[in-house]
């Protein structure tokens, strides 16, 4: 049997909904055969929400950890590569911090990779009917630091657990009600759709 923790993260920047969580809560509806699954909410706060993952991570334990987050400029489902030492916040966080040009930690690594199989995860969800493909930029954003903060929390002291990060796009309904803002435009080329967590 497989421990999985997913985790999800709650509303932002003004929205009453986080399609990261309701990707969490829908997939607990139905487990993956052979696997048990915990699932927990994180804020969208930097700092408190690495916090709350280790949290979670010391009390379920797992086999395999999931951050989900939200890229609303992005169509598909992106599974990312790629985690950098960077907080660099485009509007601030569900407490007000915005950080610029920080480290998520301080003398950490430049970058981790996932150690998921990312390629294979991408093949899954196509063959699921679901757009989906490899990113190699988590933003700079809450997303980015907990996919960070996971990865370092594996490296320093979990190397027997697997990890990584899965970004959703917006909600239909998202869309349809306008959550665009001129704020969040993603400009064309844009190597970091936003908004991410």
């Amino acid at each position: 049997m497989t421990h999985v923790l997913l985790t999800g993260f709650e509303p932002f920047d003004g929205a009453g909904v986080n399609p990261s969580w309701q990707a969490v809560q829908r997939v607990a509806t139905t487990p993956p055969d052979g696997s048990s699954l915990t699932t927990a909410m994180l804020p969208v706060v930097f700092h408190d929400a690495i916090a709350r993952l280790r949290a979670a991570v010391e009390e379920f334990g797992a086999d395999v950890v999931i951050c989900v987050g939200q890229a609303g400029g992005r169509p598909g489902i992106s599974v990312e590569r790629i985690a950098i030492n960077l907080d660099d916040a485009r509007i601030p966080d569900n407490k007000g911090t915005q950080p610029v040009d920080e480290p998520v930690v301080a003398d950490g690594p430049a970058a981790y990779f996932s150690t998921l199989p990312v390629k294979a995860c991408v093949a899954a969800v196509r063959e699921a009917g679901l757009p989906a493909s490899v990113s190699h930029t988590a933003g700079t954003y809450v997303c980015n630091h907990v996919f960070y903060g996971l990865m370092h929390l594996i490296a320093s002291g979990r190397p027997g657990v697997r990890g990584g990060f899965v970004h959703v796009p917006y909600l239909p309904e998202q869309v349809e009600r306008g959550v665009i803002r001129s704020s969040t435009i993603t400009l064309a080329g844009s190597p970091d759709p936003v908004p991410t967590t």
